[in-house]
């Protein structure tokens, strides 16, 4: 069994509330047949009203898992939206058991072998247009490897990109993170886009071939373009 069918098919129950998340984020435990998992659901009636984003922002929760899934670079966990979860839709991603002391920071500082992970991070935030990279977004999995999770706000049409990734400003993107891309100037496979608006695609398609033809990744020249708090 697939972990994307124990998500998208699995029993729901409740084991208590995520401290700290600005929307509201559960543990919950996913059962089917014989397996189960623990997992982070995210319902929309937990959204705080926003601004600039419209409520759904569970579709942006599985629009990201379905881009680095797209990329071939396995950054999101699995995620999948639930219509009928305990507080109603929402999305629902597996829970990665994780170091709580690491995040981006202390992996930049101490783990030099973790750079070539940040530095996708760092452009597949670019891609999607993330305004809210805070330093505890990104795990590192018990196993070693890194995670970038919390993606309700990525997407939008214009450009918000805010982040605490910006170490890698200046870098040249690699040539094998450029060919992942490609395919996107051309058109954004269905599943993605029916997650977002005909301009968000757009906006995604228009970030790609910028990358493609300055295949450079950004600097912030403001120094203002980071998300608060910064873990």
């Amino acid at each position: 069994m697939s972990e994307l069918a124990l998500l998208a098919e699995g029993r729901m129950e409740l084991l208590g509330m995520i401290r700290g998340s600005s929307n509201s984020a559960l543990l919950v435990e996913v059962c089917l047949e014989d397996r189960s998992a623990w997992a982070v659901y995210k319902p929309r009636e937990g959204e705080r009203p926003l601004v600039d984003f419209a409520p759904g922002l569970h579709r942006r929760e599985r629009a990201a898992y379905l881009l680095s899934e797209i990329l071939g670079w396995g950054i999101v966990p699995p995620t999948v939206v639930r219509e009928d979860g305990p507080f109603g839709v929402g999305s629902l991603q597996l829970f990665v058991e994780h170091d709580p002391l690491a995040h981006y920071f202390t992996l930049y500082d101490g783990v030099p072998g973790s750079h070539g992970a940040l530095r996708r991070i760092a452009l597949f935030d670019v891609v999607a247009n993330n305004a809210d990279r805070k330093g505890g977004h990104v795990l590192r999995g018990t196993d070693g490897r890194v995670w970038g999770i919390d993606h309700g706000l990525c997407f939008a049409a214009g450009y918000k990109l805010r982040t605490v990734v910006w170490d890698f400003g200046g870098d040249p993107v690699p040539e094998d993170l450029l060919a992942a891309l490609a395919p996107l100037a051309e058109s954004v496979p269905d599943e993605l886009a029916d997650l977002l608006t005909a301009p968000e695609a757009s906006a995604l398609q228009q970030r790609v071939c910028r990358l493609l033809e300055r295949p450079v990744l950004p600097v912030d020249v403001t120094g203002r373009r980071v998300p608060w708090p910064l873990l």
